[in-house]
């Protein structure tokens, strides 16, 4: 694989333009942007020596719902780490564009809160692609290491590329939980998340897409205007997958553990404006560190869900050390 170190954060309106460009009839013939098909490249992108911005933190903070803290929300690893995202996928050797993909899921591993003085090392890499009944998919990881080289916080974003499904694939069942949820973790009977008792609702405006682009970088079209998403076949702007998952943790934050493993699937996309309801139900199994917690996201009046959730403490992890690349797999990039 290889590796490419990066000397600042990409600029992300020349990536989205990028990204686009498959859109165009012809652009993907050139051999500079994403689009020609084929396979996922072997690329990893690495951003050495990033300091987190208090300000900008705090600013993620308040449109999420965190409380004002001198570590990091466990979610911001992810909006430090976009922009690499959105480099790989920009590549010209990705085979299709960004725009258009379907986030189904993520997964963030803490292992340990990340405070906010904390000099941090990134890296993003993709998955080869599978197939999906729907088309393919394939996953993004992000790391985020410290200075010493120990991983502190990992995710996993997978995404789906629409056509072209393979039909032999069994198309997962819409009404069932995450895999995590299934009780195959405890042994425990799989619960309906749907049944989950609401702890809140949350009314959310026709301007929090633009209100979390403006702090996440994020500024796909399909989040920051109704007329801007309606060519990319939605009726009105819609919510951020990854905001309501912040949202969530937000709202468990007081329940969170240091070190904890939690997955989200997204169901079906928040229509903005609208009312949703927030569900949770932690299970005590006698540890110290707490119970698993299952969530849910749902709408307020009808029986639409947007996203289950599942949350679990695990043990605080020694560090490891740093991999070193080879001479031969390793690139500078500007």
């Amino acid at each position: 694989m290889e590796t490419r170190t990066l000397d600042r954060p990409p600029s992300i309106l020349p990536l989205y333009a990028r990204a686009a460009a498959p859109l165009i009839p012809g652009a993907s013939l050139l051999p500079f942007l994403p689009g020609g098909g084929g396979e996922i490249p072997e690329l990893e992108l690495e951003l050495p020596g990033l300091m987190t911005d208090p300000e900008a933190v705090a600013a993620y903070a308040r449109v999420c719902g965190f409380t004002l803290r001198d570590q990091l929300p466990p979610t911001y690893p992810h909006v430090l780490a976009f922009p690499l995202h959105m480099a790989l996928m920009a590549d010209g050797r990705f085979p299709f564009g960004a725009v258009g993909l379907v986030h189904l899921a993520n997964r963030i591993d803490q292992r340990r809160p990340l405070s906010l003085g904390e000099a941090l090392t990134l890296r993003a890499r993709p998955t080869a692609l599978q197939p999906h009944p729907k088309g393919r998919t394939f996953t993004i990881v992000a790391e985020a290491r410290t200075s010493g080289g120990e991983l502190a916080w990992e995710s996993v974003s997978t995404f789906l590329r629409r056509g072209h499904g393979d039909p032999s694939e069994v198309a997962p069942d819409p009404s069932a939980p995450v895999p995590a949820m299934r009780g195959q973790r405890n042994g425990s009977e799989a619960r309906d998340l749907a049944a989950l008792p609401a702890n809140a609702e949350w009314r959310l405006g026709s301007d929090l897409g633009r209100r979390y682009a403006a702090v996440s970088g994020d500024r796909n079209p399909i989040h920051m205007h109704a007329l801007t998403a309606r060519p990319l076949g939605f009726p009105a702007a819609i919510a951020h997958g990854m905001w309501t998952k912040a949202r969530c943790l937000a709202a468990l934050e007081s329940r969170l553990p240091d070190a904890f493993a939690v997955e989200v699937s997204f169901r079906r996309p928040i229509l903005l404006p609208a009312e949703v309801e927030f569900a949770s139900l932690e299970e005590d199994h006698g540890s110290a560190a707490g119970g698993e917690i299952e969530f849910a996201v749902r709408d307020a009046r009808r029986a639409i869900p947007h996203l289950d959730g599942h949350l679990s403490p695990e043990a605080m992890q020694q560090p490891r050390p740093t991999p070193k690349a080879t001479k031969q797999s390793r690139g500078k990039a500007k």
